[in-house]
């Protein structure tokens, strides 16, 4: 597989980019940078200087929307093009790659692909509306591929060792192009109660995912963001956004608690797994087992040239 799937991927939360400041990103296997233009958009550009290889992000800083290189002065635009070289007549004919890029729901997406974006993430309402609280933003890494990440969900069995469920979801993959949903129920014991919930997942593309969950105790809206760090090693980050309870606000501090008592330590389970697994490409499934081959198909899209697993 391909480590970066043609996709949208969530490199940044909005708020970890403010005006005036260069943050330095290491994604897909490069050097990046991230910096706010003139009118306040966000621009994701390669990070080393053309003119002699210095890293914009340690040391440059943004003047005027552009970012200065700390070496010699050159600056860059959003669009990635040099606007200004000191002692030049005029500014030299270079540029620093990068990607498209969107903002919406608080997060920063750039995509990667040969060609222009053929369909968007679509907008996060939980992300930002005022019922629910700010989010839990759990950071993983993993050495593991980001399409193994993403079959947890339809993994069926792994709800009862990892998750506590007594049962193996049922679960059907409805695809739509780059998009792909499952509905499930989930039930458990936490602490002194017996949670039943239901959850949906929506899957857009291969490097973003939500899941609504809701249920009587707890209702929250996790954001699950999956990107490739290098051909080795990818990141999960987690943003949950915990539905303050009606009329009951002052008890979500209690609810955001209980659930990382109870959920983090789960996921951080997983990623210790994923740490030491390796991928099977034909895996040996039960009857019951038919979400991973299910997700395999559809995310086989996000791949050039990569045929569909049977």
């Amino acid at each position: 597989m391909p480590f970066v799937p043609h996709g949208w991927y969530a490199v940044l939360r909005s708020v970890q980019l403010p005006r005036g400041k260069v943050v330095p990103l290491h994604y897909f296997g490069r050097a990046l940078i991230a910096f706010r233009g003139p009118d306040g958009r966000p621009a994701v550009r390669d990070a080393h200087c053309p003119h002699y290889g210095a890293h914009l992000g340690v040391g440059g800083k943004v003047v005027d929307g552009t970012v200065e290189c700390p070496f010699h002065g050159w600056r860059f635009g959003t669009d990635g093009r040099c606007t200004y070289a000191p002692f030049a007549a005029r500014p030299p004919k270079v540029s620093i790659g990068g990607f498209e890029v969107r903002e919406h729901s608080g997060l920063i997406f750039v995509y990667t692909g040969p060609d222009a974006p053929a369909w968007e993430v679509p907008e996060i309402p939980e992300a930002t509306a005022g019922e629910f609280a700010s989010p839990i933003d759990d950071v993983q890494t993993s050495r593991i591929h980001i399409q193994e990440m993403r079959e947890n969900i339809v993994d069926e069995s792994h709800f009862h060792f990892i998750h506590g469920q007594s049962e193996p979801p049922v679960q059907d993959l409805v695809v739509d192009g780059p998009f792909a949903e499952v509905r499930g129920r989930f039930a458990r014991k936490v602490l002194a109660w017996e949670v039943d919930n239901t959850f949906d997942v929506f899957m857009y593309g291969p490097g973003v995912m939500v899941v609504r969950v809701l249920g009587s105790m707890l209702s929250l809206t996790a954001i699950a963001l999956t990107n490739p760090i290098d051909d080795h090693t990818s990141e999960l980050r987690m943003l949950y956004h915990v539905r303050k309870p009606a009329g009951l606000p002052f008890l979500t501090p209690v609810l955001k608690l209980i659930f990382r008592t109870q959920a983090l330590g789960e996921v951080r389970e997983e990623v210790r797994i994923w740490d030491h697994k390796i991928h099977q490409a034909r895996p040996v499934l039960l009857q019951h087992e038919r979400g991973i081959k299910a997700l395999r198909r559809w995310y086989a899209q996000f791949y050039p040239d990569v045929p569909a697993a049977s």
